[in-house]
């Protein structure tokens, strides 16, 4: 399993107002909290569609990625040696700690993880305006730290419905979500020995709500992106083939990277097979 840690590769634009991404932030957590709070042991056990990660695997992974968030944000040295550790096993160690957590009873896996989503918030909302703090990639201020988060806990959320046969209302917090798989374009390239476009893309994404269109890049670019911000965001975090979404690219390098497009870092991630297709 690929960690869904943010990257903003491109430069980060500041956000003035941190506190409306950790608002949305406890949402999201909240309403997968709502699908798994009630699950019996059994169900914590069922297989996602994460190769190898149960339920269980999931809500560890957030709980153990809340804890680093957290490191980061009050003890850089300590997080220092988070980071060491990550480079000691880099192929194995997110499955390592998912693994461990997922291992706990469920009711203290969901106590330990209330308790660090928590405290992050409470962290994330104390830091001083402008403070940055180091990341598995460039450091990150606590909006776009925040955010990082908001995107693991939407994608590895979708997981959890997914194998619940739950289907959610996506709502306007996707925001956050695309505007990272927007500006991770880059480094979906990178991640690949690839080189990335020289010219901006222009992304045009329709809101869950409907009542609005959310923009990226110049209005009169060759190369276009558009679709429902749902079906970008199941499309960055790979939790949804292109095949089966309604993407649509215009201009050969916009639809190269709508087959190859990541929000998160680490190596490119495997996807999924379209719909009734078996891997």
């Amino acid at each position: 399993m690929l960690p869904t840690h943010t990257v903003v590769p491109r430069g980060e634009r500041i956000v003035s107002d941190a506190s409306s991404v950790i608002d949305d932030l406890g949402r999201e957590s909240e309403e997968l909290d709502r699908l798994v709070a009630q699950l019996s042991e059994d169900r914590w056990a069922l297989t996602t569609p994460a190769p190898g990660w149960t339920v269980a695997h999931q809500i560890a992974h957030l709980a153990w990625t809340d804890r680093a968030a957290l490191l980061a944000v009050t003890d850089a040295k300590a997080f220092a040696v988070e980071v060491e550790k990550a480079l000691a096993s880099p192929g194995t160690w997110v499955d390592e700690a998912a693994r461990e957590g997922a291992a706990l009873p469920p009711a203290r896996l969901l106590a330990e993880w209330r308790a660090g989503r928590t405290a992050l918030d409470h962290a994330l909302r104390a830091a001083p305006s402008g403070t940055r703090f180091p990341w598995y990639g460039p450091p990150m201020s606590a909006a776009s730290m925040a955010t990082g988060r908001l995107m693991e806990t939407w994608a590895h959320g979708q997981d959890v419905a997914d194998t619940l046969g739950v289907v959610r209302t996506p709502t306007d917090r996707l925001r956050h979500v695309a505007r990272i798989g927007v500006r991770a374009r880059d480094f979906a390239f990178a991640v690949r020995g690839l080189s990335a476009p020289r010219e901006e893309f222009r992304v045009e994404l329709t809101a869950p709500s409907g009542s609005e269109v959310w923009t990226y890049g110049p209005q009169d670019a060759a190369q276009r992106v558009t679709g429902p911000a749902l079906d970008f965001c199941l499309l960055v975090t790979q939790r949804a083939n292109r095949a089966d979404l309604a993407v649509r690219a215009e201009g050969p390098d916009a639809d190269r990277w709508l087959d190859i497009a990541q929000a998160f870092a680490g190596p490119p991630g495997a996807g999924r097979a379209p719909k009734g297709e078996a891997r």
